[in-house]
């Protein structure tokens, strides 16, 4: 969700500085500006003088600016933060049976839950991307599947193997998992 929160706001970002620009500069090389254009003619300033100095007497201008560019830049810094963010899950938090808990790294998972995946009959290649939080861990797996395997039946091995196996030897009560499958290119085979 926050891929396509991310994609459709650089879009339209994008789409207003594009045409903001592209307005601008058919406008300076001699383009008729349109009536509803701020600008009269190639010549004109950008602001003048008294569209620069009309608020600011008015009591309530200084704070409205400050204001307006805080939330611009908390919006611009908490978008920042979102993209930078490691989406891995580092560690899972396993159940021990001691009240302590052990931590379990989330790459030795993720790979072992790939390696399984990989060595399944018909699976080309795999995978896994583990995320979520630390006590409900969730996977995204991709499988590249070979041309004669028939998808249900590697999901279902899937999932009693692989995944089983990995929620199991975390002690999860559940282990969420994505899958997505595309099969190998290959060439026609002749028929004669």
């Amino acid at each position: 969700m926050r891929g396509k929160v991310n994609r459709i706001l650089l879009a339209v970002i994008g789409l207003v500085l594009l045409l903001l620009g592209g307005s601008v500069l058919a406008v300076g090389l001699g383009a008729p500006a349109p009536s509803w254009w701020i600008h009269d003619s190639r010549h004109d300033v950008l602001l003048d003088d008294a569209e620069r100095t009309h608020w600011r007497d008015d009591a309530w201008w200084w704070p409205v600016v400050l204001a307006v560019l805080a939330i611009v830049v908390v919006l611009a810094l908490w978008w920042l933060i979102s993209v930078l963010r490691r989406r891995r899950l580092a560690e899972i938090l396993v159940d021990s049976g001691d009240g302590a808990g052990a931590l379990l790294r989330g790459r030795a998972l993720q790979s072992v839950v790939k390696a399984e995946a990989g060595a399944l009959d018909g699976v080309a290649k795999a995978h896994v991307h583990l995320t979520g939080g630390r006590t409900a861990p969730r996977t995204r797996i991709r499988l590249l599947l070979e041309p004669h395997v028939n998808p249900s039946a590697a999901l279902d091995r899937l999932t009693a193997e692989a995944l089983t196996h990995a929620k199991d030897s975390a002690a999860l009560d559940s282990l969420p998992a994505e899958v997505r499958m595309k099969s190998v290119k290959h060439r026609a085979e002749r028929v004669s």
